[in-house]
């Protein structure tokens, strides 16, 4: 693979863009979300996750984001805070935009769903206004999450974005992160999703994922790889759930890896451990192997927990939990 290079000098290791929002996941669990009575209240967001993940795992971490002018607002800045990660990049709506809420449901635990409010939500407010060229030119690489390109001025300010990161060199990481009920239609998502990851370093997504970009399904995983390495992508992961998942490298590299075995709590917030692990591998300059192992490690570790951002886990935590699954259940890596 050709090396992907992070530039030492800059200030942040990554700058995230895109969706904060809060969790509530019920406590009272193994019921249809119309039964269930009690929630806990946790900082939600595919990108917001990723962002406590790589600063609980020691890198120094920005973000891109707008968030409500209120309670939920100041909670999840706060969260933030409390982390370590930096907030200067994360703006107030002022307009009486408010924080996309979402309910989960856990049927059991490897049945569960969601139910998301996201109707006049700040997250999909954020304008190119909010997005500074220096701050993003002080990170070694960004990541897009695929939910801000859904609406404007949301997705203008995210390929803003792109745009400061590919004049300043910092690495373009592409988060698929596909929410349906957020798009108007496929034509839009396509347009949209293809603009960026044509552009992009590194892609992560699921097979379902993908077929959504691509707006068509049959496609081998390969074939895949290969549409978007050839735009100059350096690494595509696409991940197959409980079967998996596989790196693509641009020198013809193929990685796999399976699941740690858990016994699960909910299906869900996984992958967004596994984008943090996995991130953490490549900028620490480890194999590609390796770095997929790290991210299965820790996505297993969180689909096994009642939360997803307070559950992230730090670097000792996910070296002790791998070597304590290998000496159970042996070796996951499977080499192509």
């Amino acid at each position: 693979m050709k090396t992907i290079r992070f530039d030492s000098t800059k200030i942040f290791d990554i700058i995230l863009v895109g969706r904060i929002a809060i969790d509530f996941n019920p406590v009272d669990l193994n019921k249809p979300l119309e039964e269930s009575t009690t929630f806990k209240k946790y900082l939600g967001g595919s990108p917001a996750n990723i962002a406590v993940g790589m600063s609980r795992l020691g890198k120094k971490v920005g973000f891109i984001g707008k968030v409500s002018d209120d309670q939920f607002g100041r909670f999840v800045t706060n969260y933030f805070n409390k982390e370590g990660i930096d907030t200067s990049g994360i703006s107030v709506a002022k307009s009486g935009e408010s924080l996309g809420l979402t309910f989960t449901e856990i049927l059991s635990p490897s049945e569960s769903s969601i139910l998301m409010y996201r109707n006049g939500v700040a997250d999909l407010a954020l304008s190119v206004e909010d997005v500074s060229e220096d701050y993003i030119k002080s990170a070694k690489a960004i990541v897009i999450s695929g939910t801000a390109l859904a609406a404007s001025p949301s997705r203008e300010a995210a390929l803003l974005a792109l745009e400061y990161a590919k004049r300043h060199g910092a690495v373009v990481i592409f988060d698929i992160d596909y929410r349906s009920y957020t798009w108007k239609n496929k034509e839009e998502l396509m347009i949209y999703y293809s603009t960026v990851a044509r552009s992009s370093d590194i892609i992560l997504g699921s097979k379902e994922e993908f077929d959504f970009m691509e707006s068509h399904t049959g496609n081998s995983d390969k074939k895949i790889a290969d549409r978007w390495i050839s735009f100059g992508n350096k690494i595509v992961v696409i991940k197959h759930g409980k079967e998996g998942s596989t790196a693509y490298t641009d020198d013809n590299g193929i990685y796999k890896i399976k699941p740690f075995p858990v016994q699960t709590v909910k299906s869900f917030g996984g992958g967004d451990a596994y984008a943090s692990a996995f991130l953490y591998g490549l900028m620490e300059g480890w194999p590609v192997i390796d770095c997929l192992e790290f991210g299965s490690g820790a996505a297993s570790m969180l689909v096994s927990s009642h939360s997803c951002s307070d559950a992230m886990p730090r670097v000792g935590d996910i070296v002790d939990f791998i070597r304590r699954e290998k000496a159970e259940y042996g070796e996951m890596v499977a080499r192509a």
